[in-house]
């Protein structure tokens, strides 16, 4: 059996992706949550990550860590993770790969923290940049292989890697024109759709990323329990 070992449901984007990976694609595994209990939780986490870091997924006496690397990991022993057709696949592995290492300004610029909505403050351009190659990306996709997924017809890794993203653009109302219909169909699929029910119920804040949130923009509106 799989041990997940993720983060808070609001603030832990990089949990997201295996979770909801596994999830959507049927992947029985352990769910376990080691909240961030401080700015810096390296110490507290390196006693089940040797980065210090989440996610990190536990098996057969072996700790694969980083989201990427128990992505590849899982598509080793799992079909689905990528699609089958080999454009698709090849698209799908370049969009997992620049979304892991880039998109620096969206992540900074707009945490994520799925139980709010927010004003956000003006676009620096490289948040503009950013947004506009989010956009690109997703509008590729559903164009090239036909949805109602980015790759294709069914959910796999590129659908995972951005669905934190997902979050952010309903977040910060963000305008990814014709892919807010990839946005729309990934928020209501039932793995998402759990992740963010766990959001809501959190009734833990942790100092460093609620003031990252102040530094985005004026909050409108706050589902969280109080």
């Amino acid at each position: 059996m799989y041990v997940l070992i993720t983060a808070n449901r609001n603030y832990s984007s990089w949990s997201l992706r295996p979770w909801v990976l596994m999830r959507a694609l049927g992947i029985a595994f352990e769910d376990r949550i080691e909240p961030f209990a401080a700015p810096v939780n390296y110490d507290a986490f390196r006693s089940f990550s040797p980065t210090g870091q989440v996610p990190a997924l536990l098996h057969e006496g072996r700790t694969i860590y980083d989201s990427l690397g128990i992505t590849l990991y899982l598509a080793d022993r799992h079909e689905g993770v990528w699609p089958a057709d080999p454009d698709a696949r090849a698209w799908a592995g370049c969009a997992v790969a620049e979304m892991h290492s880039g998109f620096s300004a969206l992540r900074g610029d707009c945490p994520m923290n799925v139980g709010v909505r927010v004003k956000p403050k003006p676009m620096s351009d490289a948040l503009r940049s950013n947004v506009t190659r989010v956009r690109e990306l997703f509008e590729e996709g559903l164009a090239r292989f036909g949805g109602p997924w980015l790759a294709g017809h069914r959910f796999g890794a590129a659908d995972a890697f951005f669905a934190p993203v997902a979050f952010r653009i309903r977040t910060y109302g963000l305008d990814v024109g014709a892919g807010q219909a990839w946005v729309d169909h990934i928020l209501a699929h039932p793995a998402m759709l759990e992740w963010e029910r766990q959001a809501l119920l959190e009734n833990w804040r942790e100092e460093s990323h609620e003031a990252e949130l102040a530094a985005a923009g004026a909050v409108t509106a706050d589902y969280r329990t109080a």
